[in-house]
């Protein structure tokens, strides 16, 4: 049963997506999620951004000045609040099917609601996303889980590709340097 203060973050989450959308379609970012709840420091509205290419300093300012400017002008939000605006990171949310098909061969972390072979814990391969399902391999097995019972699930650092990487390019900055 969702509570009055549940229905109060609600609307306001709602009310922010509607006014972010077309300032973010200005400027090619989408949104990867908006959280509006209470810390320890006070209630924070937190916006948290993409774009091909992945999402500078220079872009959070200036979408956190024309939102903030938005949220004045509409002031719905009666308590003070902090306003952040972010990149998703290394570690990105992964939240719809579009999501986990534009991540396809990443190294991802599921946590699910219910069990899916006596395990609620993923860390693995995406191999697919289709009809409202994922494809994970995980220790050389294939695990499909339905989207529906995707808990969390976000991108996870694979050290491993990024030191054979790292390894690619000494090597062939030192045949470089030979010649």
């Amino acid at each position: 049963m969702i509570n009055a203060k549940e229905m109060m973050e609600r609307e306001i989450v709602d009310r922010v997506h509607a006014m972010v959308e077309p300032i973010l379609l200005d400027e090619r970012m989408e949104l990867v999620n908006i959280e509006y709840r209470r810390e320890m420091k006070g209630w924070v509205l937190r916006l948290t951004l993409d774009k091909e290419g992945g999402v500078t300093l220079d872009d959070c300012t200036r979408i956190s000045q024309e939102v903030g400017r938005s949220l004045d002008v509409e002031d719905f939000i009666q308590a003070p609040y902090t306003l952040e605006v972010s990149s998703p990171g290394l570690t990105r949310p992964l939240k719809s099917e579009k999501d986990f098909v534009k991540y396809l061969n990443s190294l991802i972390k599921v946590k699910t609601v219910d069990p899916v072979e006596n395990r609620r814990q993923f860390r693995g391969r995406l191999l697919g996303a289709s009809e409202n399902r994922i494809e994970m391999e995980v220790d050389g097995k294939i695990f499909q889980i339905p989207l529906s019972n995707v808990a969390k699930a976000h991108l996870e650092v694979d050290w491993d590709a990024l030191r054979k990487e790292s390894t690619k390019k000494d090597t062939i900055s030192g045949k470089l340097r030979r010649l």
